[in-house]
């Protein structure tokens, strides 16, 4: 006792320190984006700006309507890309959980198999554009690999395995219980854990999600807020190199606080979330994968 009592201070030490690694970054993001472009230019990058400027933010204000309508696009795809994947990975994952399926080993293998190869780029989009016709659609932002993920399904295949009790379904068998009610009135209550985790997964790939919308979209009406963002400022760093706005539009667009307060503006949503899902994203994980 006394041994573990004198390394408390320096486990606690440690995990300060890590925690500081973690928050200083987004300070730094954060004050660099109310710092002035001049400022930057000169002064460099800094935790306490050296001239205040609202300047980023006045910028993406002026791009307001565009940014309410990617902000509904991304909120939009999460919260369906996210209830359905996880509806589709906890609905695999179930069956290939349970002893008694014949070919489980088989259906696992495909499952495993995903993770190590995949049709390529090339033939992917031709499959979701000219075969589904996916192009300059909702569904191209939400299904393309994005939907489900072979890591998703065994972790949870792993959970339900190794924490639902066995003796719980062959009691709901008794009662004469089919298979899809013990699924959802018994099995998918006690894994809210694994499914809070997966869950908080998938809404972090489709919010920061900016590959289907390059590949998939063209039309701007349906840009996800990631690219709405990366377009911006595309847009500010070729009128700097082109100077077409004239030399004072090109002096004082604020491209690197814009930079900044971009990524502010595509991750505080997140950020704001996370408390809420991170008792069960760490007891979810272990659970998980440990056992």
């Amino acid at each position: 006792m006394k041994t573990n009592d004198m390394n408390q201070p320096v486990v606690h030490a440690i995990f300060i320190v890590l925690a500081a690694l973690c928050v200083i970054p987004f300070l730094l993001l954060f004050m660099s984006s109310i710092s002035s472009e001049s400022s930057i230019v000169n002064n460099g990058y800094s935790f306490w700006p050296k001239q205040f400027s609202l300047e980023a933010y006045t910028y993406l204000w002026s791009q307001k309507l565009a940014m309410f309508n990617s902000y509904g696009v991304t909120i939009l795809i999460t919260v369906i890309g996210t209830f359905v994947g996880l509806l589709i990975s906890a609905l695999l994952a179930y069956p290939l959980s349970r002893q008694d399926l014949p070919i489980r080993g088989f259906l696992s293998f495909l499952v495993f198999f995903t993770l190590l190869f995949n049709g390529g780029l090339v033939p992917t989009y031709l499959i979701y554009t000219e075969v589904f016709h996916m192009k300059n659609t909702l569904m191209a932002l939400i299904v393309p690999g994005l939907l489900t993920n072979g890591f998703f399904i065994l972790l949870i295949r792993t959970f339900f395995a190794n924490s639902i009790p066995v003796q719980i379904i062959e009691s709901a068998y008794i009662d004469g219980a089919s298979e899809f009610k013990i699924f959802y009135r018994m099995v998918l209550p006690l894994s809210l854990p694994i499914l809070a985790t997966i869950g908080l997964m998938l809404t972090i790939n489709y919010w920061n999600d900016w590959f289907n919308g390059l590949v998939y979209i063209t039309e701007p009406q349906l840009f996800s807020i990631q690219n709405l963002l990366n377009r911006m400022l595309s847009n500010i760093q070729f009128l700097q190199q082109n100077n077409l706005g004239g030399q004072n539009m090109a002096v004082n667009l604020p491209m690197n606080g814009v930079r900044m307060a971009m990524a502010v503006v595509g991750i505080l949503p997140l950020i704001l979330i996370y408390p809420f899902f991170q008792k069960y994203f760490v007891k979810g994980l272990t659970i998980g994968a440990v056992k």
